[in-house]
């Protein structure tokens, strides 16, 4: 199978740890030991962090116009319509039609087959607000542009990944006491059939095994602690099965995430965000990995913020940056490759 194109690196909140982490994985690991990508963003954005950090910085300069590097690594696109302007630590409004440009360019990128997918470093959705961006977060926007240019109508769905266990919220960034309510058996349903058929093509797991866990304690204890687990979990996990998915549950979610429990399970379907994060994040903090199921290209994320404490000062951690490189060309060269 022939090598497939190399990465898009989105820069991300520029006044954030995404020229940070870039820089520092670069220094580490070199660029032997990492996946091909480059970075879309700011040339001096880079090589001021770079300064900054104490990096040696090679930006091999690459404009749109001319041939796309496919084997070298550490290419910065320039953005010439949004050059940036932040300093570490403190976000400028200004810079963020170059944040956006560099997210459309990304998508643009792989739709049109020049990048195997996208890997984004974190922005921050309040500086984006104030400049009008008008969507709850990267991930919706990611969608809309896909569905803009695709006429699908894609529902992303998010994976927190680690090397030893995969989570997936069912309901994600809602008010605690709002679940049960937006909690459904078609949302369910749709979640791991997403789930599944993206286990299956971008990770190469022929009959993806799903552990779906209970809203309530216990899993409901058959309706004495809620009913939610029996009338909407229940039906969802046999409508799943209905359809060959190897789905089980709903599981008492206290007893899902040990050793030996996630041996018989390839990710386990959470009914809310803290029931999915929480292991995930204990289990592999500085390795977890954001992955978007249900778009038609491969998107990952360190599983972190902006950290505008610590941008510039050398701090920042690549581990998740790293671990999100390297899935995303995981997952790139698994698609299309026979399952084992």
């Amino acid at each position: 199978m022939d090598r497939p194109p190399p990465l898009a690196v989105t820069i991300g909140e520029p006044a954030g740890i995404g020229p940070d982490v870039i820089l520092a994985a670069l220094a580490k690991h070199g660029t032997q030991n990492l996946p091909p990508f480059f970075v879309i963003g700011d040339e001096n954005i880079m090589q001021e962090r770079a300064e900054t950090l104490g990096i040696d910085w090679w930006p091999n300069l690459w404009r749109q116009g001319t041939p796309l590097p496919r084997k070298d690594r550490g290419y910065t696109l320039s953005l010439l319509d949004h050059a940036m302007q932040a300093i570490p630590g403190r976000p400028c409004t200004k810079d963020a039609g170059g944040i956006v440009e560099a997210i459309e360019t990304a998508v643009e990128f792989t739709l049109d087959g020049k990048a195997s997918g996208i890997v984004t470093c974190p922005i921050n959705k309040q500086a984006l607000y104030t400049a009008g961006f008008a969507h709850p977060g990267h991930t919706e926007f990611l969608a809309e542009l896909s569905n803009r240019r695709t006429d699908r109508k894609d529902r992303p769905v998010m994976m927190l990944a680690g090397p030893q266990l995969r989570t997936i919220p069912v309901t994600i960034h809602i008010p605690l006491k709002e679940v049960p309510a937006q909690l459904t058996s078609e949302l369910i349903v749709e979640t791991g059939r997403i789930a599944a058929r993206d286990l299956k093509e971008r990770f190469a797991i022929r009959n993806p095994r799903i552990a779906v866990a209970g809203l309530n304690p216990h899993a409901g204890e058959g309706g004495a602690l809620g009913k939610e687990d029996v009338a909407v979990v229940a039906p969802a996990v046999r409508a799943l099965q209905a359809e060959g998915i190897d789905a089980r549950g709903p599981l008492p979610a206290d007893t899902m995430f040990h050793e030996r429990a996630r041996a018989t399970y390839d990710v386990a379907l959470c009914m809310y965000h803290d029931q999915a994060l929480i292991p995930a994040k204990t289990l592999a903090f500085d390795e977890a990995v954001n992955v978007t199921l249900g778009l038609p290209f491969i998107r990952t994320s360190p599983d972190h913020g902006t950290a505008f404490d610590i941008a510039g000062t050398g701090m920042a951690n690549p581990a998740s940056f790293v671990a999100a490189l390297k899935m995303a060309w995981q997952m790139a060269c698994a698609k299309g490759s026979p399952a084992p």
